[in-house]
């Protein structure tokens, strides 16, 4: 049986460091913005989704307190707004994606 060659000792696996990828950057902005930032910049460019998240979690939520007070049609009709306001959202979230992807072929 053969012996091993010679092992060339790799350099140390630092966690804390993002692997280098050749052609692959981490980051698409030369900056980083912090989360307020981030969120004022995407609710300007498409401000149909908070809109939408706002209205779907108003509509859970005061469609678990009708259930809770035993009002069960008004729940059933809190859930159902519910499901259009996620409908509203899900629709705003592909226009804002199809809208940026024209811009982007400008």
């Amino acid at each position: 049986m053969a012996a091993p060659g010679p092992v060339t000792p790799e350099a140390p696996f630092e966690p804390s460091q993002p692997p280098v990828i050749e052609g692959f950057s981490p980051t698409v902005y030369s900056t980083s913005e912090s989360f307020k930032d981030k969120f004022i910049r995407k609710t300007r460019e498409n401000p149909m989704v908070p809109i939408g998240c706002l209205g779907t979690a108003a509509a859970l939520t005061y469609g678990l307190f009708c259930f809770h007070r035993g009002q069960s049609q008004r729940s059933q009709l809190m859930m159902r707004t519910r499901i259009a306001a996620q409908g509203f959202t899900v629709v705003a979230i592909l226009a804002g994606l199809a809208v940026s992807s024209m811009r982007s072929r400008s």
